[in-house]
C-alpha cells in the first residue's frame, strides 16, 4: 500500500506495467493539481462578481472554468464566447464607426464557428477513439477529421483577430476611449491580452494535432502546460483583476454629450435664408 501511494506521488502511471500512457510521458501531478486550483479559484470569484454586478453574459467566464477543471485541456469555446460579447459592448459604448461588423454579428457569426468546430472535433475524436481501441485499428480518418476541426476554429479565430485588430486600429486612430467614462483602458488592455493568449493557444493545438498523436509536441508536457494550461489561465483570471462589471463604462461623459449636442444644433441651424 505504502509503495502504491509514493507511485501516485510521482504523478499519473498506466494501468498495465511496462505499457506506455496515451501520450508517451507521465503526466504532472502537481501542474494538474495546480491549474485545477486556478481554473477552481477564478470560476467561483468570477461566479461571484457576475452575481454581485448583475453582469449575466459574464457567467461564460464560469462555465469555461468548469470545463477546464473537470478537463483542463478544454477547448477555450465559453472564453472566446465572453469576448465576443465583451467587444460587442466596446463597440456599443465607442459607436458603429469603431467597427466593420456588428456586435450581434461578431456573436452569431464567431458563436456558429466555434459550435461547428467542436462538433467537428468531437465526430474525430470519437472515431479516432473508437478505432485506437482495437488490434490493428486505423486511427488516422478520426484523427484527420479533429485536424480539420481544429484547422477550422483557427481559422475562425484568424478571421476573428483580423476585425479586433481593425477594432482596434479604429479606436486608436479615432481616439474613441476619450469619449468614454471610467478606466476603459485596462479593460480595453486586458481584453487585447485575453485574444493573444487564446490565439496562442489555438496555434500550438494546430500545430500539435498536425503532428499526430506521436508527434513531438504532444509527447511533451511543457509545451501543453506553457502553451495551452498558462495561456488559457491568463486568458480567464485577467477578467477577475480588471473585470467587465467594474471597468465599463455605462455611459459617454457629459463633455462629449454636450459636445455632439451642441454639434448637432450647429447643424440644424444653417443661418438665415440666402434667397427669398
Amino acid at each position: 500500500m505504502s509503495d502504491n501511494r509514493e507511485l501516485l506521488q510521482t504523478g499519473c502511471h498506466a494501468y498495465i506495467e511496462g505499457i506506455d500512457t496515451s501520450y508517451g510521458y507521465i503526466p504532472s501531478l502537481g501542474a494538474g493539481i495546480a491549474y485545477c486550483v486556478l481554473f477552481g479559484l477564478s470560476m467561483i470569484i468570477h461566479t461571484v462578481q457576475f452575481t454581485w454586478k448583475r453582469q449575466w453574459w459574464a457567467s461564460v467566464f464560469s462555465v469555461g472554468c468548469l470545463v477546464e477543471v473537470i478537463g483542463w485541456a478544454g477547448p477555450p469555446t465559453f472564453f472566446t464566447a465572453g469576448i465576443y460579447v465583451l467587444l460587442g459592448r466596446f463597440i456599443q459604448l465607442l459607436g458603429p464607426e469603431s467597427s466593420i461588423l456588428t456586435p450581434k454579428l461578431y456573436l452569431w457569426i464567431f458563436c456558429t464557428c466555434d459550435v461547428i468546430s467542436l462538433v467537428v472535433q468531437a465526430i474525430g475524436g470519437g472515431m479516432a477513439s473508437q478505432q485506437a481501441d482495437k488490434i490493428d485499428g486505423d486511427t488516422a480518418p478520426g484523427t484527420h477529421i479533429m485536424v480539420a476541426g481544429i484547422v477550422f476554429q483557427l481559422f475562425s479565430i484568424t478571421i476573428f483577430v483580423v476585425c479586433a485588430a481593425d477594432f482596434i486600429h479604429r479606436v486608436m486612430r479615432k481616439r474613441l476611449l476619450q469619449t468614454v467614462n471610467g478606466p476603459v483602458i485596462p479593460l480595453f488592455a486586458a481584453m487585447i491580452l485575453s485574444i493573444v493568449c487564446i490565439y496562442i493557444r489555438s496555434i500550438y493545438r494546430t500545430i500539435e494535432l498536425s503532428q499526430g498523436w506521436d508527434g513531438y509536441l504532444i509527447t511533451h508536457e511543457t509545451y501543453f502546460i506553457a502553451l495551452d494550461g498558462a495561456m488559457m489561465v491568463l486568458s480567464v483570471a485577467v477578467f477577475n483583476v480588471l473585470h467587465p462589471g467594474w471597468m465599463l463604462p455605462s455611459e459617454k461623459p457629459d463633455s462629449y454629450k454636450m459636445e455632439t449636442a451642441s454639434v448637432d444644433r450647429s447643424e440644424m441651424y444653417q443661418g438665415p435664408p440666402t434667397h427669398w
